[in-house]
């Protein structure tokens, strides 16, 4: 009986164990949700860039491209520091992607009435 109470309870301790290292931490998901929000970033700047070429016809100044340096910069700091950076850090570039993702969706929503005929 103290046997088999034995390999029950060493069972369970290497199931939970195999479980809590299968999960990735908050820290690993905070890395993969900032990487996830950039590329978001991303697509949604090249449609913007897309969309205010198709209004201008691609003369003048390109609006889009600070924010994709900028989308760059961020990029590179995550790869030079990301693996080293706290929580907090990773949650504050995460947000200031996230802005930057509302202020293209309102340019879009601009462009998209500029483009709409007139009711």
């Amino acid at each position: 009986m103290t046997i088999a109470l034995l390999l029950l309870l060493s069972a369970l301790v290497i199931a939970v164990l195999a479980y809590s290292r299968s999960r990735p931490s908050r820290r690993d998901r905070a890395m993969r949700d900032v990487l996830d929000a950039a590329d978001a970033l991303e697509a949604q700047l090249r449609v913007a860039r897309a969309e205010i070429e198709a209004v201008t016809g691609g003369d003048g100044d390109d609006p889009v491209g600070e924010a994709m340096r900028e989308m760059l910069r961020q990029r590179l700091w995550l790869r030079d520091h990301g693996p080293d950076a706290s929580l907090a850090q990773l949650d504050e570039v995460r947000s200031s992607i996230d802005a930057a993702r509302g202020r293209i969706d309102q340019q879009l929503s601009r462009i998209a009435q500029a483009r709409a005929p007139a009711a």
